[in-house]
């Protein structure tokens, strides 16, 4: 930062310099410098309102949107000064049109405050920064679904409590993670709905006598509303609460991906090959390769949960109206979306590059008695109680287990001792292939219900399949 002296855009009134350690204490440049898009945007916005009801004329808004255009142009080419004294981004911007228009530029404020304007420029760059999430999920989603074809008739071992269960076709399992990144995604968009309200106009509290064109502006800056009460519009930062909720959600969703990812690259799992681009090594141990950035991300997910309790406990005791507590509103804001964006910007590659060790997984997939279920419900079509044909197929996977052996490979014998009735067709149901093809409840890994599910997916992400080309 350039280090300069300035006068305080609200210093009228004090007789006293401000000591210079405040000046540092009460400083937010160093992070709401990145709202200076947002800033800008919103400032030729309400210049351009303030010509339409006559406040400044039509070639005062001419010079102002001009100026601001070239101090926009500084910036994004790291030419602009900033320094402690003036505090933020908003003052920076409104000093650097004074000092090249005169009183001129001092006009930009009228019938705003900063109250009014950080909460504006706020939900511009929270809206913002949804859209931006929003399409790093589509594209991870993507990834996934890619693989969807990649995977086909790939089957897996499925599990609850860390233990083998049923089995399901990789594709089911891919696109359970764009089930959750849907969610994701819908609050999102949900969010961007409380989001998308306009509180410039709102002065600092209590509004303004001055006229002024509200819907103008909201049109404008693309605001879907005004704000409809002063007071809750200049101190209410829920929307931003509700997007690091929204981030917290996602960085959640990706640990448990990155976790059990990081269990089926092990030795003992030995499901996946993660591509070396993608590991990093030991400085001791030559054979490591280590899982590093799924570590990461799921360590990460720790940081953004913080930023969320951080902003929670901001507001909690926060009387009305505005308060200079919601100054630390932005650092907590932008370390979680730039932590969850530093994640998926990661997490979609990593997707198309990992490759299942197919043989590995098929030579291990009969361990667990992973079609025991689909044994049961057999029984049960045979008019079978559950519960009694939950009880005799325990009793099977007990024989099996200490014989040493899949269900598949049991004595018809030991089956008719549980159900004389039984005969040769009880193997027609048993082993995992066959306990997926049977699967026919809507959303179950039914290969049939599957590849729908892959065609529905690929139309909502606007994929184009090979087989649709022409």
């Amino acid at each position: 930062m350039v280090a300069t002296v300035a006068k305080k855009i609200w210093g009228g009134v004090f007789s006293e310099a401000t000591d210079r350690r405040v000046e540092q204490f009460t400083e937010s440049i160093s992070f709401d410098w990145r709202l200076y898009e947002q800033d800008i945007a919103a400032s030729i916005a309400h210049a351009q309102m303030l010509a339409a009801v006559k406040l400044i004329t039509a070639e005062e808004c001419r010079q102002l949107c001009q100026t601001l255009e070239q101090i926009r142009a500084e910036i994004e080419q790291g030419k602009f000064p900033f320094c402690t004294e003036l505090e933020d981004i908003h003052s920076h911007v409104e000093r650097a049109l004074v000092e090249r228009l005169g009183p001129l530029g001092g006009k930009i404020h009228t019938a705003r405050s900063r109250n009014d304007q950080v909460a504006t420029d706020l939900r511009l760059w929270v809206r913002a920064g949804i859209d931006t999430i929003d399409a790093a999920l589509a594209e991870l989603q993507r990834a996934f679904v890619a693989r969807c074809d990649a995977d086909a008739e790939v089957i897996l071992p499925a599990y609850t409590h860390l233990r083998r269960a049923q089995p399901v076709l990789a594709a089911h399992y891919w696109l359970a993670y764009c089930e959750k990144f849907q969610r994701d995604r819908q609050r999102l968009q949900d969010c961007r709905k409380r989001t998308n309200v306009l509180p410039l106009g709102s002065a600092a509290l209590a509004g303004t006598s001055l006229p002024m064109d509200r819907q103008m502006v909201a049109q404008s800056l693309g605001f879907a509303e005004v704000s409809a009460n002063s007071l809750d519009a200049t101190s209410d930062r829920d929307f931003a609460i509700e997007f690091v909720f929204c981030l917290a959600m996602i960085a959640l969703h990706l640990s448990n991906w990155a976790e059990e990812w990081i269990i089926w690259s092990s030795t003992e799992f030995d499901f996946l090959q993660l591509p070396e681009a993608f590991c990093t090594g030991s400085s001791i141990m030559p054979q490591k390769i280590n899982p590093d950035v799924l570590e990461l991300i799921r360590g990460k997910t720790a940081r953004v949960a913080g930023d969320l309790q951080t902003l929670l406990m901001l507001i909690k005791g926060l009387p009305l109206a505005y308060n200079r507590d919601l100054q630390e509103d932005k650092p907590a804001l932008l370390d979680a979306f730039d932590t969850v964006s530093a994640c998926l910007q990661v997490a979609a590659p990593l997707v198309e590059k990992t490759r299942l060790k197919r043989q590995a997984i098929e030579e291990k997939l009969e361990r667990g008695y992973l079609d025991a279920t689909n044994l049961m419900e057999h029984l049960i079509g045979r008019g079978i109680p559950q519960r009694t044909a939950h009880e005799m197929v325990g009793r099977l996977v007990r024989e099996a287990m200490q014989r040493g052996v899949a269900l598949r490979e049991l004595a018809l014998e030991a089956f008719r001792a549980q159900e004389p009735s039984l005969g040769e067709e009880v193997y027609d149901v048993l082993g995992a292939e066959r306990a997926v093809a049977s699967a026919r409840s809507y959303g179950s890994t039914n290969p049939a219900l599957v590849k729908q599910q892959i065609a529905l997916w690929k139309q909502r992400l606007g994929i184009v399949s090979p087989e649709s080309t022409p």
